[in-house]
C-alpha cells in the first residue's frame, strides 16, 4: 500500500485538493503505454473522480470502483478481461480508459487490502486476496441499458460454459529501474483483470490458467458481448 500511496503524491496539486477533500488517496499521473486522453464531460458528478482526464470514480456511500472502457474484443482468446488502453487490446475484452494503478488507489479507497500475486518458483501457488465483483454495464444498439456479471462475458475454451470462478485482488508488483530509482506498477503494462494467471495482475483468477497460447482456457462469449468499440463501464466492489 506504501509504495501506491507514494505514487499517488506525484499528482497535480489541485488534483491533490480535490481528492484530500474528498479523504481519498489520489493516484500517479498516467505515462507510457497506460497514458490517457482528456476525458469528455464527467458522466458521474456526483462521484468522486479520482483523474480530471482517466475515467475513474468511487461511490463511497456504495464503496463501489466505476471505470470507463470499450469494448476491445468481441470473438478470440484472451489472456485478460481488461487491460488499460493501448496496452493488451489484442488479447482483452475491454480496455479502460484509465491505467492499472488508479484502479488498485480506487480499491484501496473503498476498504479493500491487496493479497499475494501468483507464483510459479518453485512451485504454482494460486494468487491471493479480497474476493472482487465485477460488473459490465452499457448501452445495446436500441439504448437500452444493459448489465451482467464479468465472468457472463467470457468462456471456457473446454466446457463451453461461463467462467465459474470469482478474481481477487492480488495487487500487481512494482519494477525499479536500476538507473534512476524510479518504480513502475506493473499492471499498468495491460494486466489489470486477468484470465490467465500473471504476477503483474492487480486482479488475478485464484485457479490455474495457462498463458501459453497453445494452452489458453477463456475466449470471449461471443454471443453476449456487445459489439467492439462498445462503450461500456466496469463496477467494482467487495464480493459480497
Amino acid at each position: 500500500m506504501s509504495r501506491i500511496l507514494r505514487l499517488v503524491r506525484g499528482m497535480a496539486p489541485a488534483l491533490l485538493g480535490f481528492a484530500g477533500a474528498a479523504g481519498l488517496p489520489c493516484a500517479a499521473r498516467a505515462e507510457g503505454p497506460a497514458q490517457v486522453a482528456a476525458a469528455p464531460a464527467d458522466r458521474h458528478p456526483d462521484l468522486t473522480r479520482l483523474s480530471p482526464s482517466a475515467e475513474i470514480w468511487i461511490d463511497p456511500a456504495r464503496k463501489e470502483v466505476i471505470v470507463g472502457g470499450a469494448i476491445a474484443l468481441d470473438r478470440g482468446m484472451i489472456e485478460v478481461f481488461a487491460c488499460p488502453k493501448h496496452t493488451k487490446e489484442h488479447e482483452a475484452i475491454v480496455a479502460t480508459n484509465a491505467p492499472a494503478r488508479l484502479v488498485h488507489a480506487a480499491l484501496l479507497a473503498i476498504g479493500l487490502e491487496p493479497g499475494r500475486p501468483v507464483s510459479f518458483d518453485p512451485d504454482y501457488a494460486a494468487a491471493q486476496g479480497p474476493a472482487v465483483e465485477v460488473l459490465v454495464r452499457w448501452h445495446d444498439a436500441a439504448g437500452r441499458p444493459q448489465q451482467r456479471r464479468a465472468q457472463e462475458l467470457i468462456r471456457s475454451t473446454d466446457t463451453r460454459a461461463a467462467l465459474d470462478a470469482d478474481w481477487v485482488f492480488a495487487g500487481s508488483v512494482f519494477w525499479k529501474d536500476p538507473t534512476d530509482g524510479q518504480e513502475f506498477y506493473q499492471a499498468d503494462g495491460g494486466d489489470l483483470i486477468c484470465v490467465s494467471n500473471f504476477p503483474t495482475a492487480t486482479l488475478d483468477l485464484p485457479i490455474e490458467s495457462s498463458q501459453a497460447n497453445d494452452a489458453l482456457l477463456f475466449e470471449v462469449f461471443e454471443d453476449r458481448v456487445p459489439p467492439r468499440g462498445t462503450e461500456v463501464e466496469l463496477v467494482l466492489s467487495a464480493k459480497r
